[in-house]
């Protein structure tokens, strides 16, 4: 049998009709959906925050652009007691960020980056339409080879925290351009302090250009003794135990990592 369905599919047409199953079945997945804010799951994660016991709830969402992921939590979150911080180091992408955000108290902006440790960096973009990437990524295979930059402001969670007297995140989500870990490395002392209930954050091709892989993000959680899911456009969350190399995809996913012990 496996003879016959390698000759069945052994040609052009064939691999063709295997990728595009590959690719509907990914879909569903949350593999490759995970830059659609609106299709990843994401919000179901943060209704989740709801059924907490603790609030004012404390949400990060770092990686702002101009608000996408800020209209969904104002959504979900209805007229819960809340706090967002927003976080976006591009300066013509905050001001489209800080004009969503309008006058609302519950939302806080800031015109800063998070990530290891507190310096100045540049920040490369293809145009000012787009989000941008702490490392110039090369992208030649889809056309994107002009690159432009601006020096932006990085600081990271665990003085962002002590500044703004912040004892504990509900939820943190990431979305950094492959620079995650950088952003978990300076926030370990709140993951030490088992001070961040819930992270979501994306993993994909970004992650080739930082050369970071899914394991690192796998045992770092693990260190913090948290929960690793997958995140499913219908939001349930697919536990992931133990480290597979079929995880290793470099299409956007989103992933949520959780403390299921505070």
């Amino acid at each position: 049998m496996n003879k016959i369905m390698a000759n069945l599919y052994g040609n052009r047409f064939g691999q063709n009709m295997l990728e595009s199953m590959v690719r509907k079945c990914h879909r569903y997945m949350g593999i490759g959906t995970g830059d659609d804010v609106y299709f990843s799951g994401e919000k179901y994660v943060i209704e989740k925050l709801k059924y907490l016991d603790t609030p004012p709830f404390i949400i990060f969402d770092v990686g702002s652009c101009r608000g996408q992921y800020l209209d969904v939590v104002l959504s979900a979150m209805g007229q819960k007691n809340f706090c967002v911080h927003c976080f976006e180091p591009s300066k013509h992408l905050f001001s489209s960020l800080k004009e969503r955000a309008g006058n609302d108290s519950r939302v806080i902006v800031n015109n800063l980056g998070l990530g290891r440790k507190t310096l100045q960096m540049e920040l490369y973009y293809d145009s000012k339409d787009s989000g941008g990437s702490l490392t110039k990524r090369k992208l030649d295979h889809i056309g994107i080879t002009n690159w432009q930059s601006e020096t932006v402001s990085i600081t990271t969670v665990d003085e962002y925290c002590t500044e703004n007297k912040i004892y504990f995140i509900h939820l943190l989500k990431v979305d950094i351009e492959g620079h995650e870990m950088d952003l978990f490395e300076g926030a370990s002392q709140m993951f030490l302090k088992k001070a961040i209930k819930i992270v979501t954050f994306e993993f994909g091709g970004c992650n080739i250009d930082t050369k970071t892989y899914f394991q690192d993000y796998f045992y770092f959680f693990r260190g913090m003794k948290m929960d690793l899911y997958r995140i499913t456009p219908s939001g349930y969350l697919y536990p992931l135990p133990d480290y597979r190399e079929i995880d290793e995809q470099f299409r956007t996913t989103n992933f949520a990592a959780v403390d299921n012990n505070i």
